[in-house]
């Protein structure tokens, strides 16, 4: 769940991480230089329909990605019966972005405190490649695991489709993880970087 300096651990918050994605800030660096900098595109035609339904069960394992990230990234979960174990009613997340502790309990008025964050936002990539994907390859992005976290509600909110230049965790344990997961994500999808962009995910870097 933190990020470690030097070592750089790379975790989803919760106890269902198999193990943690150990990244080093070389490695890092190097993907990141390996990123095209471009200016970001005209946001024109960036629906959320483009990526596909939202929340799609892409792995087939009879769960949607929502329920699935939940039951990586919370500890303590109970199911709603008759689900086999697919639909969290309940659960605690350590947020990550925060490092506040979040009680989760499925309703109306309350699963918007814990909300699933695509590290790389859909309208941010739209703007630096993904117009030119197929169909198929936009579904994948927005519900590969590696793009998604549980993160505190409001704290999503506030980030919405900002880059690293414009948005970083409040909790700057987090923030060599964060980047590294965001570049992982550009690199795994060839999503590109602005100028201002890269400098931020530097400056991130040289601090851990």
């Amino acid at each position: 769940m933190l990020a470690g300096c030097g070592g750089l651990t790379v975790q989803s918050a919760g106890q269902h991480v198999e193990k943690a994605d150990k990244v080093s800030v070389s490695e890092a660096r190097s993907k990141l230089d390996g990123l095209d900098v471009k200016g970001r595109a005209p946001k024109t035609g960036f629906d959320r329909d483009e990526f596909g339904p939202a929340w799609s069960d892409v792995d087939h394992n009879g769960c949607d990605t929502r329920n699935d990230i939940l039951k990586r990234d919370l500890e303590g979960e109970t199911f709603k019966p008759g689900t086999h174990d697919c639909v969290v009613l309940t659960g605690t997340l350590e947020d990550p972005f925060s490092g506040r502790t979040i009680e989760f309990k499925r309703g109306q008025d309350t699963s918007s405190k814990v909300q699933i964050d695509h590290l790389v936002p859909l309208s941010d990539a739209w703007q630096k490649g993904a117009q030119q994907w197929s169909k198929t390859k936009r579904k994948e992005f927005a519900n590969d695991p590696l793009n998604l976290l549980a993160v505190d509600g409001p704290l999503n909110g506030q980030k919405s489709d900002s880059d690293a230049a414009t948005w970083l965790p409040p909790r700057k344990a987090y923030r060599c993880a964060y980047i590294s997961r965001q570049i992982d994500v550009k690199a795994k999808y060839d999503v590109w970087v602005t100028k201002a962009e890269k400098q931020a995910m530097e400056t991130i870097l040289d601090g851990c």
